[in-house]
């Protein structure tokens, strides 16, 4: 195995040539950008506080904002671990609406339309932080917030946020609900329903109702509202460093590990389009050339043509120079 010199972070094997990148198969994968600019891109968006929009990386590090955004959107499908532990203890969950933009046209929260998310928070002990608060008959002393999820969801039907509860709650939990009808279906759960009737939700379900406030202002003030498109992966971002907001000097090292071991995604699989160009054989007047630890060779099988006879494609059908995407 040897390291090219003319290819950034590409190594071949001495005996059968095949040539493979350090980045190659993660969310970096066939990326042109320096590793530096992936660097500084993970170390903004996983240790500020209120993240990075890609307006924002496209000043700090110099890109254009194609550019910005596909890197930012990369890293955040990178910032879920696969094998997160699901919540335990004691939860609170509840839903919530936060304002949406429709387009680029001037943003009003008051007039806007509206996503309902569904959130569940750990309440912890703040001594301890362990997931088993001391309890005084129904009030849980001296907490804190743990970990989050949140997610959006179609509606408030009992299938959605079942859903919901199920995948990301250990079963057997306590949940404490504000005693919506939609809970009692959780059966596996113990359900501790605290019914609000006329007083403010945050008063008995304090935690997740801060956290759905934070989601409100972090969205109204970095994004300038969110879309509803991708709308889960933002949502994803704010609960990675939300639940690091401890120790945010792991937080780099953690979206690096996972984006390591994300699958690659590229721009047609981010916007959920496809790709106008796949398998689309790539016509050339000559084999391309590349440069290898034992000097030039072609990529491909076949001697170069003169001129004026363009290679044949794989069908075998010649292609003519006089008339340029037709066959003779």
């Amino acid at each position: 195995m040897a390291a090219l010199k003319s290819r950034a972070h590409t190594y071949e094997c001495l005996g059968c040539g095949r040539q493979t990148s350090i980045t190659a198969g993660t969310a970096m994968h066939r990326s042109k950008l320096p590793l530096t600019v992936w660097f500084w891109a993970a170390h903004l968006m996983s240790t500020h506080s209120n993240g990075m929009s890609a307006r924002q990386l496209e000043d700090q590090l110099g890109l254009t904002y194609k550019t910005a955004w596909l890197l930012s959107q990369k890293l955040r499908r990178s910032m879920v671990d696969p094998d997160r532990e699901p919540l335990e203890g004691v939860i609170e969950v509840d839903q919530a609406e936060i304002p949406f933009r429709a387009g680029d046209t001037f943003f009003d929260p008051g007039n806007s339309g509206k996503i309902l998310i569904a959130g569940a928070v750990e309440v912890i002990e703040r001594d301890t932080g362990q997931a088993k608060p001391r309890r005084k008959g129904a009030k849980y002393l001296d907490t804190l917030s743990g970990r989050i999820r949140l997610a959006m969801i179609a509606d408030n039907s009992a299938a959605s946020i079942e859903a919901f509860v199920r995948a990301n709650v250990t079963r057997g939990t306590t949940l404490l609900t504000d005693g919506r009808a939609s809970y009692p279906g959780l059966t596996d759960y113990r359900h501790d329903p605290r019914v609000v009737g006329k007083m403010a939700g945050h008063v008995v379900l304090p935690w997740i109702h801060r956290v759905f406030s934070l989601v409100k202002r972090w969205g109204l003030g970095t994004y300038h509202g969110l879309r509803r498109k991708h709308l889960d992966t933002y949502l994803n971002e704010f609960v990675f460093r939300y639940n690091r907001r401890f120790y945010r000097h792991a937080s780099f090292e953690t979206i690096l590990g996972l984006a390591s071991h994300r699958e690659p995604a590229g721009y047609w699989d981010i916007i959920g389009r496809a790709n106008p160009r796949k398998d689309t054989p790539a016509l050339r007047r000559a084999p391309r050339r590349r440069k290898t630890a034992s000097g030039m060779r072609p990529d491909g099988p076949g001697q170069a043509r003169p001129d004026d006879q363009i290679q044949a494609s794989q069908t075998g059908q010649p292609l003519y120079v006089g008339e340029p995407g037709t066959t003779g």
